[in-house]
């Protein structure tokens, strides 16, 4: 059976970006019931990236640190892909505060300028260390704001955690094939 096509959820968040809000609202509506809810997809990439910046700080061999550097980039490049593909623009339209989305972007784009930084280093480098705990005081802040101010703003809201949740694990696993090696939660 056919479902209609105001009611399937777009392929691409690209595709989103062309149909009405009410007609997104729509489709976000429709929810998977084994889907992970988006938020604790969220938190459990935070916590994932936690666990490995205190084995960072622990680590004292440099090819320890550069597997636990390298792993934790490549988690947060793909956590900053999905947040900013999907969670953020849907997000937008449930929120009257345009400005904790905002910074949001500003605090990725901050994070994926020092994560460029950081893959092209090794451990022993000038700097690389204290660019690793820059990266994690920046992390840490980052999910304190959307921990304790962005997702509770959410949570109340009519956003469908689980329909976006899906895609977000959808492109999470998409993304983690192409660019390999990150866990799959």
């Amino acid at each position: 059976m056919s479902i209609p096509r105001s009611h399937k959820m777009p392929a691409t968040p690209h595709a989103s970006t062309s149909r009405s809000a009410a007609s997104r609202k729509r489709a976000a509506a429709k929810t998977n019931a084994k889907a992970p809810d988006a938020v604790a997809l969220l938190k459990g990439d935070h916590r994932e990236v936690e666990k490995l910046f205190g084995q960072f700080e622990k680590a004292k061999d440099a090819d320890r640190k550069k597997v636990l550097a390298d792993r934790i980039c490549l988690e947060l490049r793909v956590h900053t892909q999905i947040e900013e593909e999907i969670f953020y623009p849907v997000s937008r339209e449930f929120l009257d505060d345009e400005d904790i989305v905002d910074e949001a972007v500003v605090e990725h784009a901050a994070a994926k300028d020092l994560i460029a930084e950081i893959e092209a280093m090794q451990p022993g480098e000038d700097l690389y260390d204290a660019k690793m705990t820059v990266l994690q005081e920046q992390i840490e802040h980052h999910v304190e704001e959307e921990e304790t101010e962005y997702f509770p703003k959410l949570k109340k809201t009519d956003m469908d955690m689980k329909a976006i949740g899906a895609q977000m694990k959808a492109r999470k696993d998409e993304l983690i094939g192409q660019l390999g090696g990150a866990s799959q939660q």
